[in-house]
């Protein structure tokens, strides 16, 4: 089957890296299918063991065709457009066999290596955007590689002085009612232990968040004028300063700043009665103080379908709201869903499209 080169983007399909993770986990199934149900809107290119992910297509469903491609040669000639017909692979080579389910140290900077070529392909304008499958941080760092997550890596390699880990996901309908609005949760602080957490909350601090948050609302998602809704750090949201004055002295404050600035935030909020319908359907997100104050919430609504996001990248990228399940793959090809997959693809494909009208002089009606 012939090729067109592309040299840039896409003019046909826009085209999104996938990294397809841990290899002994659920990653590489999950990238293959979403990749292959999509085929038709999005030319997904997947990153990792060529010969690996062709035996995985080949026992998922013989009608999945990947075609390999070398880094170098993409470095040389540039991304070739295939038709739909089939999937395109930079070949990122494992350095030991795998075996589903059971970690393997020597495949550590092999991963690491997909995120690289990812970030590559961005700068290079082969990639529109990133989507990650879930990757295994302890095996990178029996690799001898220091290494805290995705987000953290994606923001360290593109320069980002700071990030912003937002969730996403759309809730079903209740039986007799209309879909409800998108929900949206991010954080202002992520992997810390709850005991840190009240010392991490600064004013500066949460203006930056706040700042990135309204941004890439407006830059990434084509929302206009974006309602953002701050919870409280503590029960009641301090009850006044009877249950902790960091509403008071930190994010009242920064909230104040911010609306001075234009941006449309309001709070701070009791999150123990903030995520109701009623409050929800005027909001574009809410800003979370901790982790598991909000991820909980989204992740009960949606199902396994949430998206996890990386804000304030000079990039889209989007990735699955679970991890490696080792277990699962341990059991065989098929288990998977691919829920989350499938979104974490919709959500950078709607970046995309969102961004490129932004930033477009000459909006065009979409046939």
């Amino acid at each position: 089957m012939s090729a067109t080169l592309q040299t840039g983007r896409s003019a046909l399909r826009p085209a999104i890296a996938v990294t397809v993770g841990e290899p002994a986990g659920i990653g590489p199934e999950i990238s293959i299918r979403a990749a292959w149900a999509r085929r038709h809107d999005v030319n997904c290119v997947l990153l990792g063991d060529a010969a690996f992910l062709a035996m995985t297509a080949g026992q998922i469903d013989p009608e999945i065709h990947l075609s390999a491609l070398s880094l170098q040669a993409v470095r040389n000639g540039g991304l070739p457009q295939f038709g739909p017909g089939r999937i395109s692979v930079i070949d990122v080579p494992l350095a030991a066999h795998v075996v589903p389910g059971k970690l393997d140290k020597e495949n550590g900077r092999s991963v690491l290596a997909t995120l690289d070529a990812a970030i590559e392909g961005v700068r290079a304008g082969w990639f529109q955007a990133v989507v990650t499958a879930p990757l295994q941080k302890s095996t990178i760092n029996d690799a001898g590689v220091p290494f805290s997550g995705h987000t953290e890596y994606f923001a360290d390699q593109s320069g980002a002085a700071q990030v912003v880990m937002m969730l996403a996901g759309q809730p079903p309908a209740p039986a007799g009612r209309p879909l409800p609005p998108p929900l949206r949760v991010a954080l202002a602080t992520t992997h810390l232990p709850l005991k840190d957490v009240a010392a991490a909350l600064t004013r500066d601090g949460l203006a930056r968040v706040l700042d990135i948050l309204d941004h890439d609302l407006k830059a990434k998602f084509g929302i206009a004028a974006p309602r953002i809704l701050v919870c409280g750090l503590n029960p009641h949201a301090g009850e006044g300063g009877y249950l902790g004055r960091e509403e008071i002295d930190v994010v009242a404050p920064a909230i104040a700043a911010a609306q001075a600035r234009g941006i449309a935030a309001t709070g701070p909020y009791p999150a123990d009665t903030l995520f109701q319908p009623k409050y929800l359907q005027h909001a574009d997100c809410v800003l979370a103080m901790y982790h598991d104050q909000g991820l909980p919430v989204l992740k009960y609504a949606t199902f396994g379908q949430g998206v996890n996001i990386t804000l304030g990248l000079p990039l889209i990228r989007t990735s699955v709201d679970h991890g490696t399940a080792l277990d699962l793959a341990a059991r065989g090809l098929g288990l998977a869903d691919c829920g989350s997959m499938d979104a974490a693809l919709d959500t950078a494909l709607a970046m995309v499209n969102s961004q490129a009208a932004s930033s477009s002089p000459l909006k065009q009606e979409q046939p």
